[in-house]
């Protein structure tokens, strides 16, 4: 019996041994002894060169399978079929992050996109990147910048996520279940080259130009929906358009809008980058019914990033979006809805671009200031899943990760970078202390961020340089009844926010940069 007894022991210590090694390996840092502490201070203005770049990062699509009872889960025991067109006798699907997990690609309605936008002060040069992807993990931004570094000369890379719900997960929460990664290694490694290349592109073609800047931050309200109270929208499209001097041809344009890219919603199995595919199309080639351009483009290349879209912000089924070309209205998700409200967006950004209300910048010089910051993970659910490795990112310590932040201006512009989905009353002023908070306080990110930007026009780039999650005011945390405004039911976001000091901490440290910005910015 005791020798039964220390058997059972035995094998119990390893496999806790085992498991033990295993969380640790998942945990490590994938980057030991990385740091950011960049600060570029202004310098005599001079003219600028501007590049652009776009390379396609769509994964190589092979097996695709039949949903037999539409449900968009892929699913054997419901007589859900594959096809084994690589011939290996096993499925190798691509699992499409957002919504719910085992949502396996069936093709590839539009291709998903690295797209740079290179700015040169003749002194200093950023690059701004924008992937088709839920989110970047700052462990691949820190890959990337290292392949940057063996390509061309860049002085600051920022990584930005659309976070369209259609593309494959380079996060892990979409696998074939919560238990499984739904990563495809070799597609992650696909995306951290092409990336690299498109930077490395966009480089190569710089160019001088001076910019173009304009807003409309009313024009796009309808087209986004609050989905948590308190009701507060980021929705102003900020635009930057660079034009080559002496032909007057547009090299580009940045458009930034806070919105999630999920209006095809969750029965959509077909991977494509949603409206902003659209936008980015009309843009650069113009709006057209069937065949027939109806309103011409801009040419170049056009990059589209998010803004400030946690709460949710979000076009969803209840949302009646109308094409501006046939005169229909789409309610229920179609390709037709996203092209809909990729043509409204783009036709917003064409009438600002052609108004009066146009800032235009020759010379200017950029201001930096960026760094790393340990970031406390608070979420049990966030440190299960990084411990059994469905969450593959590394950790610095026990349940505290490597994010950053960073400010940046050029002129009249100045930017932001947040490393996830920020709820707007941060960014815009609205914070609440509803009845059902779970911590009885007045608001704390306060005042809001976009106060304290130096500038005219103020870029929030979200989902920038890593994906930490939601990113909720304390005053509006809740997870324990009675809830927020009296509701029945917990609001959504908690669950996949990395704690309640997350909001104060990234709060504390942006202000601090723009304060040390100003400085810097002369």
């Amino acid at each position: 019996m005791k020798k039964w007894l220390l058997g059972v022991g035995i094998g119990l210590a390893v496999l806790l041994a085992a498991v033990g090694f295993q969380a640790s390996s998942n945990l490590r840092d994938r980057n030991p002894g990385y740091e950011l502490d960049l600060t570029i201070a202004a310098s005599t203005p001079t003219r600028l060169k501007v590049g652009f770049a776009a390379v396609p990062i769509s994964p190589p699509l092979e097996d695709t399978w039949t949903d037999a009872n539409n449900d968009a889960r892929y699913n054997p025991s419901d007589g859900d079929t594959y096809t084994d067109t690589n011939g290996n006798g096993q499925f190798d699907p691509y699992w499409i992050a957002g919504f719910s997990t085992g949502r396996a690609a069936t093709g590839i309605h539009d291709d998903l996109w690295a797209r740079v936008m290179v700015i040169d002060d003749s002194r200093t040069r950023i690059a701004i990147v924008s992937l088709d992807a839920i989110g970047f993990f700052h462990d691949n931004v820190v890959a990337v910048r290292k392949r940057v570094a063996e390509l061309c000369r860049v002085d600051y890379t920022v990584i930005s996520s659309t976070h369209v719900h259609e593309a494959p997960d380079l996060m892990g929460l979409w696998g074939p279940s919560h238990l499984q990664t739904g990563i495809n290694p070799d597609y992650r490694d696909l995306v951290i080259e092409q990336t690299a290349q498109a930077v490395f592109a966009a480089v190569e073609g710089l160019t001088p130009a001076f910019l173009r800047i304009t807003q409309d931050l009313t024009g796009a309200t309808k087209l986004v929906n609050d989905s948590r109270r308190p009701k507060v929208l980021d929705p102003g499209l900020r635009i930057i358009q660079a034009v080559e001097p002496e032909s007057g041809r547009s090299i580009g344009v940045l458009v930034s809008w806070a919105d999630h890219p999920e209006t095809t919603w969750s029965k959509n199995l077909l991977i494509t980058s949603d409206y902003p595919h659209y936008l980015r199309e009309a843009l650069e080639d113009g709006l057209y019914s069937n065949e027939n351009k109806v309103r011409e483009g801009l040419g170049g290349t056009a990059v589209f990033v998010n803004g400030a879209i946690g709460g949710l912000m979000t076009t969803d089924p209840e949302l009646g979006i109308r094409d501006p070309i046939s005169g229909e209205t789409f309610t229920e998700p179609s390709f037709e809805k996203i092209r809909a409200q990729g043509y409204q967006l783009a036709e917003l950004v064409l009438d600002a671009l052609s108004s009066d209300q146009v800032t235009e910048i020759h010379e200017a010089s950029l201001a930096v200031r960026a760094k790393t910051i340990p970031f406390p993970i608070e979420n049990p659910i966030l440190q299960f899943g990084a411990a059994i490795g469905v969450i593959d990112r590394g950790f610095i310590g026990w349940s505290t990760l490597r994010t950053e932040v960073a400010a940046f201006t050029l002129g009249e512009i100045s930017f932001i970078t947040v490393p996830g989905e920020i709820y707007p009353e941060i960014i815009e002023g609205g914070i609440e202390s509803p009845p059902g908070q779970d911590f009885l306080i007045e608001p704390v990110e306060i005042p809001p961020v976009r106060e304290k930007m130096p500038g005219r026009y103020r870029f929030v780039l979200g989902l920038a340089n890593d994906e930490i999650g939601y990113i909720i005011p304390k005053s509006e945390w809740d997870e324990d009844a009675p809830y927020l405004y009296n509701a029945e039911e917990s609001p959504y976001g908690e669950i996949n926010s990395p704690g309640p000091e997350t909001g104060p901490i990234l709060h504390r440290e942006i202000l601090s940069l723009l304060e040390e910005l100003l400085q810097l910015s002369g």
